[in-house]
C-alpha cells in the first residue's frame, strides 16, 4: 500500500514502544521510507498516554473505540490491549470494516485463533502476530517463510522468560523456589500475580500458536497438557545437575504419525543441548525440520523494545504488502482440521524421579519389582547421602529408559504406598532427549 495509516490500541509497555518508534525517524522510516502513519492511539488514559509520547507530530488520541474504526484513512489496526474481551472486540470489528490487523495478544490467538483467522480470510484481510511468541525473536516468519519448504518434525521451546529467570537463578544462587521468584518479581520479571507464567498456561497459549503455524492444524487450549514449576524443588535441580542434566520448562510439540504430543512441563536436557544453555529471562525455540535439520532460535523473549520490534515488523510488512499477500496463500491460516491430540497418558519418554526411603535393606528390591511390572527398565540410580546426621531417610535418584506415561503413573502411585517411603509424594520430572 501506499500509505500505511496506523490505529493503535493500547499505549501500554509495548504500546508505548510502538508508538514513540512510530514518531521518530528511526531505522524503520530509512528502510521503507515514510509509508508508516501514526494517525490513532486508543487508550483510557487519555493525559497519561499524551505525556508518554510528548508528541512529536500529529496523532489523535482518543478512548473512542470506534473513532479508527469510522476513519476509511486507517488501514492497519495493532491491538495491544491484552486480554480478551476488548481485545476481541477491536480485532472483530476492524476485520469487518476491512482493515488488517496486527497483535500480540497470544491468549486471543490460542482461544480464538481459529475463528479470527476465518472472519480475516472471509472479509480479504490478514492479521500479524509476530509478537504473539517469542518477543524479539523472529519465530512465527522463521516458520511462515524462512522454512516454508520444510516439514516440521518437533518443536521444543524456552517460550516464558518469567519460568527460565525463576529455574535459572534457583540453581545458579542456591535458591528456594519462593525466593527466586519474589526476586523476579521485585525486578519486574514477574507480575505481582503469577500463575499464568508459573502454572505454564503462558507458554501453553504460545504452543497452540506455534503448533498451527507449524503443524497446520486448529489447536483447542484445553487439549494441551500444562504443568507448572511451582512444585519443582532445589535438590532435584542439584541432582540433576550432578547428572548432567538442566531444568527447563518446555513448550513440546512433537509428530506422531498423523497426531501430535503438544505438552508443557518441566524438562530435563542434557547439559550440552544449545537450548540447555539459555538462562535467565531469554527465550529459545528449537525446531527439527526435514530438510534444514535442527534450527535453534534464541533472544529476549519479552519486555518492550523487543516486543515493540516485533509488531513494528509486521507493521512493515503490512506497509510494503507482502504479509497481506502471504496471509491468503499460506495453508496454515485457512480451514485446518483440528489437532489429533495423544493422551498425556500414552506419550513415551524417560523419567527422573527421586525417592526418599528408610535406609534398610530390601527398599531398592521393592521399587524395582513395581517398576518391572509396570514395563519400566531403571537406566541409572543413585543412593544420595542421609539427609542429616541421625537421619535414617536416604534421597534415592532413579533415571528410567523410555515408558509409557500411564504407566510410569501407576508404578509411582504403587512406590508411594510402600511403608518404606517418606513424604508425601514421589518427585518426579520427565528427560527430553532433543
Amino acid at each position: 500500500m501506499d500509505k500505511c495509516n496506523v490505529a493503535l490500541y493500547g499505549c501500554g509497555t509495548v504500546g508505548t514502544g510502538v508508538a514513540q518508534v512510530l514518531l521518530s525517524r528511526g531505522a524503520l522510516g530509512e528502510r521503507i521510507g515514510d509509508r508508516v502513519k501514526l494517525k490513532y492511539v486508543v487508550d483510557a488514559r487519555l493525559d497519561e498516554v499524551r505525556r508518554a509520547l510528548q508528541q512529536s507530530g500529529p496523532v489523535i488520541v482518543t478512548d473512542d473505540l470506534d473513532q479508527p474504526l469510522a476513519d476509511p484513512e486507517v488501514n492497519v489496526v495493532v491491538e495491544l490491549f491484552g486480554g480478551m474481551t476488548a481485545a476481541r472486540t477491536v480485532v472483530e470489528r476492524a476485520l469487518a470494516s476491512g482493515r488488517d490487523v496486527i497483535t500480540a495478544n497470544k491468549a486471543l490467538l490460542a482461544s480464538y485463533g481459529d475463528e479470527l483467522f476465518r472472519l480475516a480470510r472471509a472479509h480479504g484481510r490478514a492479521i500479524g502476530f509476530e509478537g504473539s511468541v517469542g518477543g524479539g525473536i523472529p519465530v512465527i516468519g522463521a516458520i511462515r517463510d524462512g522454512l516454508v519448504a520444510n516439514r516440521i518434525e518437533r518443536i521444543y521451546g524456552i517460550v516464558n522468560g518469567t519460568c527460565n529467570y525463576v529455574l535459572t537463578r534457583m540453581l545458579e544462587r542456591d535458591m528456594l523456589y519462593a525466593r527466586a521468584l519474589a526476586e523476579a518479581q521485585e525486578r519486574g520479571y514477574a507480575e505481582a500475580d503469577p500463575r499464568l507464567d508459573v502454572e505454564g498456561l503462558d507458554s501453553a497459549h504460545k504452543l497452540a500458536v506455534l503448533a498451527r503455524l507449524a503443524f497446520g492444524v486448529n489447536v483447542k487450549l484445553e487439549h494441551i497438557a500444562c504443568e507448572g514449576i511451582a512444585h519443582v524443588e532445589l535438590s532435584d535441580l542439584r541432582y540433576a545437575q550432578a547428572l548432567g542434566y538442566t531444568l527447563k520448562l518446555l513448550a513440546i510439540g512433537i509428530r506422531r504419525g498423523e497426531r501430535l504430543e503438544l505438552r508443557v512441563h518441566p524438562s530435563l536436557l542434557r547439559k550440552e543441548h544449545p537450548v540447555a544453555g539459555i538462562g535467565g529471562v531469554f527465550n529459545a525455540v528449537c525446531i527439527h525440520t526435514s530438510h534444514a535439520g535442527e534450527v535453534v532460535l534464541t533472544g529476549q523473549g519479552a519486555g518492550r523494545m523487543p516486543t515493540t520490534s516485533a509488531v513494528l515488523s509486521d507493521i512493515a510488512a503490512m506497509a510494503l504488502g507482502t504479509y497481506p499477500t502471504d496471509f491468503a496463500a499460506l495453508s496454515q491460516f485457512g480451514d485446518v482440521p483440528d489437532a489429533d491430540v495423544v493422551p498425556v497418558g500414552d506419550i513415551q519418554t524417560r523419567y527422573y524421579f527421586r525417592l526418599d526411603c528408610a535406609d534398610r535393606p530390601g527398599v531398592l528390591a521393592k521399587v524395582a519389582a513395581i517398576l518391572g511390572e509396570e514395563d519400566i527398565s531403571i537406566a541409572s540410580l543413585r543412593q544420595q547421602e542421609p539427609a542429616g546426621p541421625g537421619k535414617h531417610v536416604v534421597p534415592v535418584v532413579f533415571m528410567t529408559h523410555h515408558a509409557r506415561e500411564a504407566s510410569f503413573r501407576r508404578a509411582l502411585d504403587r512406590i508411594n504406598q510402600l511403608d518404606v517411603v517418606r513424604g508425601d509424594r514421589t518427585r518426579f520430572l520427565r528427560v527430553e532427549d532433543i
